[in-house]
């Protein structure tokens, strides 16, 4: 699982300030390839309040 502050600085490191709707942007994108239906993902998943996981399958 990994928050959106560490998903930011692993993607653009501590250097600079990148908003955190980049990452929602980039979630999109990567849904619309991996998801059979990317509006009920199943693979990339949110976890409110804390950010995302990937599940197997």
């Amino acid at each position: 699982m990994l928050s959106r502050a560490r998903l930011l600085d692993r993607l653009h490191g501590t250097d600079r300030w990148i908003g955190g709707r980049t990452i929602d942007t980039h979630v999109k994108n990567l849904r619309a390839k991996i998801e059979d239906d990317p509006q009920n993902p199943t693979r990339l998943v949110t976890v409110y309040g804390v950010g995302y996981t990937l599940q197997a399958g």
